[in-house]
């Protein structure tokens, strides 16, 4: 398992006060083209949290940005982008919405 972000444990922590369940950390994401892969959705520094409240179903990906910002940015959106699709084309997690978490600071 990939290094935990360092914003990781603050959002599992607001998630469960605002009474969600987490299901999975990490939330793998099985490739329809071989079952055998997925997606950890742990590059890096991040990590997804599956929650679950009330029959809503979420995913959220946790990001930390350095002093390279826009860099950071585009590298965020362009694996919300792939994570999102993923979800999508899984049939166990395509009633999932995903969310991105940062700090106040980014």
């Amino acid at each position: 398992m990939a290094r935990r972000d360092r914003i990781h444990w603050a959002v599992r922590r607001a998630l469960e006060k605002a009474n969600w369940l987490v299901t999975d950390d990490p939330l793998k994401v099985y490739l329809l083209d071989n079952p055998e892969k997925y997606f950890e959705i742990d590059l890096g520094t991040e990590q997804l949290i599956g929650a679950e409240k009330e029959g809503k179903r979420i995913a959220v990906e946790i990001k930390s940005f350095s002093s390279s910002i826009l860099n950071d940015f585009h590298e965020a959106l362009e694996q919300f982008l792939d994570y999102r699709a993923a979800l999508k084309e899984n049939e166990e997690n395509q009633d999932r919405t995903l969310f991105i978490a940062v700090s106040k600071q980014a």
